[in-house]
């Protein structure tokens, strides 16, 4: 009797584990997507490793492996230059972005390394018009484990959209 109790111990704490990272993950991009809603892109570059890849690149390119992105940062001192040229140089017509998130999966994990992929979509009101889709895509992520949780190693935003109708002022 105890060798069969024995696998289904182990089981079920793998799943409880599984869950609690689903979970865990969930907050980390409703964070993200909060604090971008919320114009406090400053905090942005803090959910990065330092040898993180980001990107904001179309169906297109990326499916055809070309290395054109919209935004490539490719660590995290390029992600706060981002950050730092918006709020510094950077003259736009005040805006307010919403960011949904759905369908968010744990592809895979592999020697520390937790695969994710996801659905966004985000909105944009400008002061003078109502607001209007202005990306819709595909996350695809890889978190790692720093300190006492998960920041970007890769974050993908591979966008669907035919065009951009606004140039990328601020991170996705």
């Amino acid at each position: 009797m105890k060798d069969r109790i024995a696998p289904l111990v182990t089981s079920v704490t793998r799943n409880s584990e599984f869950v609690a990272l689903a979970h865990e993950v969930r907050n980390l991009f409703d964070e993200v997507a909060d604090l971008l809603d919320q114009d406090e892109v400053e905090r942005f570059p803090s959910y990065f490793i330092d040898d993180c890849m980001y990107q904001v690149v179309s169906r297109e390119n990326y499916a055809e492996g070309l290395p054109q992105a919209a935004i490539y940062c490719d660590g995290v001192n390029m992600v706060r230059d981002r950050v730092i040229a918006l709020r510094e140089t950077q003259v736009y017509v005040p805006r307010i972005w919403r960011h949904f998130i759905s369908g968010i999966r744990i592809t895979a994990i592999s020697e520390g390394d937790i695969h994710v992929r996801s659905n966004f979509f985000v909105t944009e009101a400008m002061s003078d018009a109502d607001p209007t889709v202005f990306l819709v895509g595909q996350y695809i992520d890889v978190l790692v484990r720093a300190g006492d949780g998960l920041k970007f190693k890769q974050r993908l935003a591979v966008y669907d959209n035919h065009h951009v109708r606004r140039s990328l002022i601020v991170p996705v």
